[in-house]
């Protein structure tokens, strides 16, 4: 049996271990949070170092790629420091490989729906999700990005891929040398619900992006018959949708054991499995998802 193991800088609560099967090999997927102290997780990639086949880095990323550039958040390699020998992976061949293909689902499946009220998109922080970024963009979507909002609290909405990219070009190299913990909520931080901005939630048909940025700051009113595309759902965030009145949930990463699991998790599960002793390249990572028939999940909440 294969193990992949995703040490999270985020809260245990949201802890979770489930045996899963791809392409006929049982994988072990763990997720082990750390309530948001790197020192801890830097010491449980330390432990299980050589003794399972792939890491996750969860609650946190490597780096953000935009439009293919790739820029640090230099906070979090020291977290990382002691990863000699499994391959290690943040989930950022997952956003730009399987999840640009959730919006062509959302097309397919509620795409009549969608018509009906309005092709438009709220994304809290698009800079974290450059594939559904770019996918909604060129599918024709209105859209508002809320970096400047929910990244840095700033009252303005953003409406072009062309600036969401120019923004992150000019944001990032500083942002990528600040504490982590102050570009994206961390540890107790993932349980806090904070309402702002609630125009634009209530303005969009579609909420898409990071599934601690969608919930930490969406309303409980005004949601009735609307559309979350997320991932790393457990079951309290499938209740605190359906009790905002969300109607339809879709996951871009599987369901397993009623939990969808985080893009480095399930990347991190396609490494152990290919048994390359090493990350895979986009590529590899589309022949796998390929072979696995992996799309994203619905689910009707009301």
């Amino acid at each position: 049996m294969k193990r992949a193991v995703s040490v999270s800088i985020g809260s245990s609560k949201r802890n979770k271990t489930v045996d899963i099967n791809l392409l006929g090999e049982t994988v072990r997927i763990e997720r082990i949070g750390t309530d948001g102290d790197m020192e801890a997780a830097a010491l449980k990639y330390k432990e299980l170092d050589g003794t399972v086949d792939a890491f996750g880095v969860g609650g946190a990323d490597l780096e953000a790629l935009i439009d293919g550039k790739a820029f640090p958040f230099y906070s979090v390699r020291p977290m990382v420091r002691y990863v000699k020998k499994t391959p290690l992976v943040d989930g950022g061949g997952l956003k730009n490989t399987l999840e640009k293909t959730a919006v062509a689902f959302l097309e397919e499946r509620l795409g009549d729906y969608i018509r009906e009220r309005g092709r438009k998109v709220l994304i809290p922080v698009g800079v974290d999700r450059w594939g559904i970024s770019k996918s909604f963009a060129d599918d024709g979507y209105e859209i508002v990005f809320g970096d400047l909002m929910f990244g840095l609290d700033i009252p303005i909405a953003l409406h072009s891929i062309k600036t969401m990219k120019t923004l992150g070009s000019l944001l990032m190299p500083i942002a990528g040398r600040l504490p982590f913990s102050m570009v994206y909520p961390t540890g107790e931080k993932q349980e806090k619900h904070v309402p702002k901005f609630v125009k634009y939630y209530q303005w969009a048909t579609v909420i898409a992006g990071d599934c601690h940025y969608v919930k930490r700051h969406m309303p409980l009113d005004g949601m009735d018959g609307k559309i979350v595309l997320t991932n790393t759902t457990t079951d309290e965030d499938v209740e605190f949708f359906r009790k905002a009145g969300i109607k339809y949930l879709i996951t871009t990463t599987p369901v397993f054991d009623g939990r969808s699991f985080g893009t480095n998790m399930i990347e991190a599960a396609l490494v152990a499995v290919a048994g390359k002793n090493r990350p895979l390249t986009w590529a590899e990572l589309e022949e796998e998802i390929v072979k696995l028939d992996i799309e994203p999940q619905l689910q009707e909440l009301n």
